[in-house]
């Protein structure tokens, strides 16, 4: 089945990086490159500016900075958007989204994971803004200015933002930016359920009560999301499907129940496609972004109705863009 789909999270610019390529458009060994998104039908993806921890970063630049490393990845999106523009254009918002579509282009629209070179500074929010970035994972694995990441420590998942972060949600909407709570505490996400003055996003998250791995949403936590508007992507990562935390295995069942599990406790409307790509490793039966039409087949001999494929492939994510975007 093809369907247009919208993928809420890919680290294919990293890998791009890590290739030494200046573009992303066909990776030898990516699972989301655009040739394997256009194969696949996508719709728009979210390419993340991924910032591994700044060890990471120096085995291979010594002297690498996280300024000089976010501009080589953003370089990367707009050499892969400017040499390849009959396949894909830029979008900052719905309408362009659509008008894209409309064209027969997919849409690439920036997001970072783990916010720390925000370094407390709303002009920095605003500078990443301005470069086009639409979607900020607050946190990925270690404390920032925003707060701190899940923990199977009590105290570390209890904890809230920090006094910036509460101020830096709200701002960060009321320029057309939209809040990731995928990897933040569980005390991080209520803050920003509570300081959100539009719907925010998990972008690549699970259910808990499939998953105990803390990085996966518990059932409050999901009707809360639905309740303010958002969507959870759901992750194609074998470890976040199921109980075992520590599977290599990722099956379109485990998909399925995921997506099923979010839409009986927050509604059709709160369930949307993060697959992680690029991101994640294992055995996959979906492996990469030019087999979401055999997912898409999966889900409907599943039960899925076209309605519900529909809004959780592309329709659901579109309307948080549409709200929040601009």
């Amino acid at each position: 089945m093809f369907l247009p789909y919208i993928d809420l999270h890919c680290d294919t610019l990293m890998l791009a990086w890590l290739k030494k390529q200046n573009d992303a458009f066909e990776i030898g060994s990516s699972m989301a490159d655009v040739r394997k998104l256009a194969a696949g039908g996508c719709r728009a993806q979210l390419f993340a500016i991924f910032l591994p921890p700044g060890e990471s970063l120096k085995k291979h630049d010594a002297s690498l900075s996280d300024e000089a490393y976010i501009g080589a990845l953003h370089g990367i999106f707009e050499n892969t958007v400017s040499k390849h523009g009959d396949v894909l254009a830029k979008a900052l918002n719905a309408a362009e989204i659509e008008k894209n579509a409309s064209e027969g282009k997919l849409s690439a629209i920036l997001s970072m994971e783990d916010c720390r070179a925000v370094e407390g500074n709303f002009e920095n929010i605003k500078r990443f803004y301005d470069m086009g970035v639409r979607v900020m994972g607050l946190t990925w694995n270690l404390p920032n200015c925003f707060g701190v990441s899940n923990s199977p420590d009590p105290a570390v998942m209890n904890a809230g933002l920090t006094d910036f972060g509460k101020e830096a949600v709200p701002y960060m909407q009321s320029l057309g930016m939209i809040p990731d709570v995928s990897h933040l505490s569980d005390g991080g996400f209520w803050d920003v359920a509570r300081f959100s003055t539009k719907p925010f996003i998990a972008s690549h998250s699970n259910c808990r009560a499939l998953n105990p791995h803390p990085r996966s949403l518990t059932d409050e936590m999901i009707r809360a999301l639905a309740d303010r508007g958002g969507v959870m992507g759901v992750n194609f990562y074998g470890a976040f499907l199921g109980k075992d935390t520590e599977s290599t295995l990722s099956t379109v069942d485990g998909i399925a129940a995921q997506l099923r599990h979010r839409i009986n406790v927050g509604g059709i409307e709160c369930a949307a496609i993060g697959t992680d790509f690029d991101g994640i490793d294992g055995e996959l039966e979906i492996p990469d972004a030019s087999a979401m039409p055999r997912l898409f087949d999966e889900l409907a001999k599943r039960g899925f109705t076209a309605y519900e494929l529909e809004h959780i492939a592309y329709k659901n994510a579109e309307r948080v863009f549409r709200e929040v975007m601009r």
